[in-house]
């Protein structure tokens, strides 16, 4: 007798290839037949009429310092994925030494916008090395499973101190150092390494990232220590302002040690045909024989701004700074009053204001064409005619007070949407190109990350709705397809081996969904992370049931309190 059958769903196994109504049957958290008719059980989960997939493989998360203390992990976990994998863009928190958590703490608040507050109260700090952080993480019940990379800025500062926090270049001994470390951590668990090379990400106090400017040989060097443990990814975020030289350190990299490298890839405005040439750099390199690939968004990369968010269009405005520190109902009630309002529309946007955002970030001043109404349910390939200018144009107002009056009606909570990338052309047309390119890895959907200006965890839920069912302004994509790039491929891609398909033998991660009902809710802020943080959360239905190692962890959108989840390690 099995222990569990999920009988007579429409099965998508996440191979690609065509879906066809059957069985699979579950037993000891793997499965172990897929397809006909399975024998009796324990437990008959019946799916007719419902998709059956592998969990998604979620590798573009910033859980770090969250999967220490939170078993849950949501909104990730409620949007189906069952593996997700940190330690992206260079940022982390190991390897630490106890003066530099403050400068860690402060570097994660300032690229991933994660309260500090709330990192300050919620890391134990029950590690110095990073095979002690996976320890650490060992520890804790939870419900799906995670898995972590090295981050290059702390393990820059672990070796160099303040000479890390100050961009000073390493020597031969903490080159040496850092390889050393690189090949401690992987050998520990590590799934790859991640470094930043962008002036998007800066530290708290506005300063660049400890590994901006880094000389090839030291991330050559890197590159090396996973190469002689034998496995893991290279990944990177990088301004590629000499594309050439990039693409020959990275090269170096995977024709040395035959490792996956990758990059983040996004449509940016001031340089519409960077993207292609960037790909053209990632298929000479396939040419070659070389494993590179670049890492893609399913959707614009987009900020939620309003009253509860961390920005909206007014935040730049020294009058509206000044109500800051009020609750959000007496914030509320300040700005509708008509001396306030006329105060704040009177006003441009401070230059003190302005110069803590990145460049790309600034535009929410003054482009009110490229600024929507989010909408319930939420639409991420508006049309032009729901931006701000075209809206208010309509409706014989200036975009100014257009937005103002919209954001403090009701009852304070309605929010705006605004693609600052992947949207130039003000449609989804080239993230259709990206994701449908063979040469890339769906990723970027940032769980755990900016927690008050964007909410992309609900990306692998937008993935199947928005592509396959959902889209009006384009072309969309076949279910199997969408569902093959967020499993088996990003399983596959990262080195996850026993997972992110349904197949006799692989590890029972599952969803079955009710694919006429999946729906993901407006975006709400909530504030308990430790120490009463705020981070924006995208509730979901739709998912009948996700179960991690045939054990059911929701049901119908409830998390049923069972802690099957495990720290993945790899090469283990």
């Amino acid at each position: 007798m099995h222990d569990t059958v999920i009988r007579g769903g429409t099965i998508v196994d996440g191979t690609g290839a065509p879906a066809y109504v059957g069985d699979v049957a579950i037993d000891n958290g793997v499965i172990t037949s897929v397809g006909g008719e399975a024998g009796p059980a324990k437990r008959d989960v019946d799916a007719t009429g419902k998709l059956v997939t592998p969990g998604w493989v979620d590798v573009h998360t910033h859980y770090d310092g969250q999967a220490t203390w939170d078993p849950v992990l949501a909104p990730s976990s409620w949007h189906g994925a069952t593996t997700i994998l940190f330690g992206n863009c260079g940022v982390g928190f190991a390897p630490v030494q106890a003066p530099h958590r403050q400068a860690l703490i402060d570097l994660m608040e300032g690229v991933e916008d994660i309260p500090g507050i709330t990192l300050s109260e919620g890391l134990k700090w029950d590690w110095t090395s990073f095979p002690e952080y996976l320890d650490a993480l060992e520890k804790l019940p939870r419900t799906i499973d995670i898995a972590a990379q090295l981050a290059h800025h702390p393990l820059r500062v672990f070796v160099m101190g303040e000479r890390a926090i100050n961009r000073e270049m390493a020597t031969g001994e903490d080159v040496a150092e850092m390889a050393r470390l690189a090949e401690e951590a992987m050998r520990a668990g590590a799934f790859g390494f991640t470094t930043s090379r962008t002036d998007q990400h800066k530290t708290l106090a506005g300063d660049l990232v400890p590994g901006r400017y880094a000389e090839h040989e030291e991330l050559i060097a890197i590159g090396d220590a996973l190469g002689r443990a034998g496995h893991g990814t290279f990944g990177m975020l990088s301004d590629f302002e000499d594309e050439a030289a990039e693409f020959t350190w990275l090269n170096r990299i995977a024709e040395k040690n035959g490792l996956p490298m990758w990059f983040l890839l996004t449509d940016r405005s001031y340089d519409p045909d960077r993207w292609r040439r960037l790909m053209d750099g990632v298929r000479a390199s396939r040419a070659r024989g070389l494993p590179m690939s670049a890492q893609v968004a399913g959707r614009p990369v987009g900020l939620i701004l309003g009253l509860t968010t961390s920005l909206n269009p007014f935040a730049l405005r020294e009058s509206f700074a000044d109500l800051a520190k009020l609750s959000p109902a007496a914030q509320l009630e300040r700005l509708r009053d008509p001396a306030l309002k006329r105060a704040i529309l009177a006003e441009e946007a401070s230059p003190r204001l302005l110069e803590v955002l990145p460049p790309l970030s600034r535009q929410i001043a003054t482009r009110w064409d490229r600024m929507y109404l989010l909408g319930d349910p939420p639409d991420y390939e508006p049309a032009p005619e729901r931006s701000i200018a075209a809206m208010a144009e309509k409706a014989g107002m200036s975009a100014e007070e257009f937005c103002y009056d919209y954001l403090v009606g009701g009852d304070g909570s309605r929010m705006l949407y605004f693609p600052v990338t992947n949207y130039v052309h003000g449609d989804l047309d080239v993230v259709h190109e990206m994701i449908t390119d063979p040469n890339t890895v769906l990723g970027l959907s940032d769980g755990g990350a900016h927690c008050g200006v964007i909410c992309d965890a609900s990306l692998n839920t937008f993935m199947i709705t928005h592509w396959v069912r959902d889209r009006s302004r384009g072309e969309r994509l076949p279910l199997e397809f969408v569902i093959k790039r967020q499993t088996s491929e990003t399983a596959d891609f990262f080195g996850f081996k026993d997972r992110g398909r349904l197949a006799a033998g692989m590890k029972a991660d599952i969803n079955v969904i009710n694919y006429e009902a999946l729906r993901m809710h407006h975006p709400e802020m909530i504030y308990d992370l430790p120490a009463g943080g705020r981070r924006l959360v995208q509730r979901v239905e739709g998912y009948d049931m996700t179960m991690v190692s045939g054990v059911p962890v929701f049901e119908h959108g409830v998390e049923t309190g069972a802690r099957p989840g495990k720290l993945v390690r790899a090469g283990h």
